[in-house]
């Protein structure tokens, strides 16, 4: 039990003294990259979905 104990202490020491938080600025303007990004992977899987569902249905087409 004393290992746990030893385990939360230097934990808690470390997230207090030794990480660099971000200021709300770098938190914000980290935060609107982060959607921005998920905003164009959406739009790039999305068009490419878009055109396989197109070049599928021309090949089905095809064999009718």
């Amino acid at each position: 039990m004393s290992k746990i104990g030893t385990y939360i202490s230097e934990t808690k020491n470390e997230l207090l003294n030794k990480v660099s938080w971000p200021t709300w600025a770098e938190l914000q303007s980290s935060a609107i990259v982060v959607m921005i990004s998920a905003v164009i992977i959406a739009l790039v899987v999305f068009g490419m979905d878009f055109v396989f569902e197109l070049l599928m249905k021309q090949t089905y087409d095809l064999f009718k």
